[in-house]
């Protein structure tokens, strides 16, 4: 009872800690805290801060606690890889620091804050600055700061657009692991426009942030965005167009022609859906003017798009794009046979007869729904079946009392393209007879047909006599036509108390594979599993074997005890 309380009382769980890094990752963690390597900064209820000694010295942050474990580093590692050693190396030091520490850490800040307290405005100041010297971010952030005070609108307005120009800047190209401290300096510039944009410097702001997003934009070919970090930038910049825009009171004829136009040019969709967002600062003249360029635009750009043979020109984009705008103004007239029209422009995929055929529904018309559903089934018929269009239509069908029709859909489709939920589909539709019928329509393609023809067939018969609980069935199967890893590893873990000695084949193999590749914890796992299979004697001569062949990996042998 007492270990259970002391293990409480750690800061972060060993055993998630190890899942969560691996144990490789994890293993060479506790070398760097065994070495003493990490000198803790800070220890709170709320994060763990350190300084881990390495190759380099790295900061390493962790939240959470127990088994929430969370955090970053500012090694290489964890931004290519994610969780750690430092990471790991820290949790360590922490838990190694005892009950105590937090309140220790919080007396410590404490402490720290009555003496600053104590000091005189210019001892603090004189502090603030000889940080900043040291720190190049922390000095743009004052210096910016202290512009929002006291520059004059000009001063304030270069020095925006400056920082602007600075933060967006591009070298040749920014790379993975560059693309953060980029991130960062560019949303630290849309921030101090932020500050500006709700008040009496409303359209100095709304000037910058379009500067900002052009910039922004421009940057997309010269940096890597693995993680998104432009499409956030512009999510964040378009807050604060639109914060600007409402607090400056901008023309809404001159709103409407400058929004319509970055909708229209923009590669990016930053401006899409912009006439729905900006409406009420639009107004009705500048409705009436959006309206009557999207008109205009959607009349040379579809007339356009018909007369030309190459499907994939500019002017079918340009109507793509407006699209959503024609369909605000129909919806805004009330006019449900124009949204109609609009949706049945383009019926070249299943998914656009879906999304028809959904609206129609929506607007309450199920018989057109369903004509269109059905429409678009037969139009796809040669394809391969798209489920969400025929669920969607089977769903009709059954409402209208037309289970038969129904069925035959989805008959026809699991004969061309058979898969498992179209299997649940015609169980529940039905019954019994249904699932015989599914198992010998599988069973004869997989009879007649090169067995490394049809590999899926072959898992989709083992899943379907799973999903009936024909475990014998299944089996034989397997024997039968062979099945991938993963098909066998699904039947082996439902069934190996029934099955153990085909479980122990299998899970013996697995524990070999997990090895070989460094993968300790799973083979732990697995090898728990197969203790429960044989006898105490049998187990202790396979474990004993084990050991001798992977003798050489120590981590594994600590894992195996």
């Amino acid at each position: 009872m007492a270990k259970r309380q002391d293990s409480d009382r750690i800061r972060f769980d060993l055993a998630a800690l190890r899942e969560l890094a691996g144990a490789k990752t994890f293993a060479r963690g506790n070398e760097y805290f065994k070495d003493g390597s990490v000198e803790i900064q800070a220890l709170t209820a709320k994060r763990v801060v350190a300084r881990v000694s390495g190759s380099e010295d790295y900061r390493t942050v962790l939240i959470g606690r127990g088994a929430d474990i969370g955090g970053e580093c500012s090694c290489p590692a964890f931004t290519d890889w994610g969780f750690c050693k430092h990471m790991v190396a820290t949790a360590l030091a922490a838990n190694a620091a005892g009950e105590g520490a937090e309140a220790d850490a919080d007396q410590a800040l404490l402490r720290v804050r009555k003496y600053l307290e104590g000091k005189s405005a210019d001892d603090l100041v004189d502090m603030v600055l000889a940080l900043a010297e040291e720190d190049p971010e922390l000095f743009r952030r004052l210096d910016m700061d202290s512009s929002l005070v006291s520059a004059d609108d000009k001063t304030l307005l270069a020095r925006l657009r400056k920082s602007i120009d600075a933060a967006t800047r591009i070298g040749n190209y920014v790379d993975y692991r560059a693309a953060p401290r980029w991130h960062a300096g560019v949303k630290a510039a849309l921030d101090a426009v932020a500050a500006i944009a709700s008040g009496p410097r409303a359209k100095m702001a709304f000037e910058l942030i379009e500067h900002a997003i052009d910039r922004i934009e421009d940057a997309f070919e010269s940096i890597d965005d693995s993680d998104g970090h432009l499409g956030a930038l512009l999510h964040h910049a378009c807050e604060i167009h639109l914060a600007a825009a409402r607090a400056a009171s901008v023309d809404g004829v001159e709103l409407a022609r400058n929004l319509f136009k970055r909708e229209m040019k923009s590669d990016f969709e930053t401006f899409a859906g912009a006439v729905r967002e900006y409406a009420d600062m639009l107004g009705e003249r500048g409705l009436a003017e959006y309206r009557r360029l999207a008109t205009a635009e959607w009349d040379r750009s579809t007339a356009k798009a018909r007369r030309s043979r190459d499907s994939d020109n500019d002017d079918d984009f340009k109507v793509f794009r407006l699209q959503p705008v024609v369909d605000y103004f129909a919806e805004r007239d009330g006019d449900v046979e124009a949204r109609i029209a609009l949706r049945a422009r383009n019926l070249s995929s299943p998914w656009n007869y879906l999304q028809l055929a959904e609206f129609c529904l929506a607007q309450g018309r199920e018989e057109e729904a369903l004509r269109r559903a059905e429409e678009g089934l037969w139009q796809f018929e040669d394809d391969r079946p798209d489920e969400r269009l025929l669920f969607f239509t089977v769903n009709l069908l059954t409402k209208a009392r037309r289970k038969a029709d129904a069925e035959a859909h989805v008959w026809r489709a699991f004969e061309k393209q058979p898969s498992l939920e179209l299997f649940k589909q015609l169980r529940k539709m039905g019954g019994e007879p249904a699932v015989e019928r599914v198992l010998t329509s599988l069973e004869s393609r997989l009879t007649e047909t090169k067995r490394t023809s049809w590999p899926h067939h072959a898992d989709l018969l083992v899943q379907v006599l799973m999903q009936e609980k024909r475990f014998d069935a299944a089996w034989s199967a397997v024997r039968k036509f062979g099945v991938s890893p993963r098909a066998k590893q699904a039947l082996v873990e439902a069934t190996d108390t029934q099955y153990p000695r085909e479980a122990l084949a299998f899970y013996t193999v697995q524990v070999e594979s997990l090895a070989g590749a460094g993968i300790y914890t799973d083979a732990a796992k697995v090898i728990g599993r197969m203790a429960r299979l044989r006898d105490a004697t049998e187990h202790a001569a396979f474990m004993a074997d084990l050991k001798v062949r992977h003798a050489r990996k120590r981590n594994f042998m600590k894992l195996l005890g």
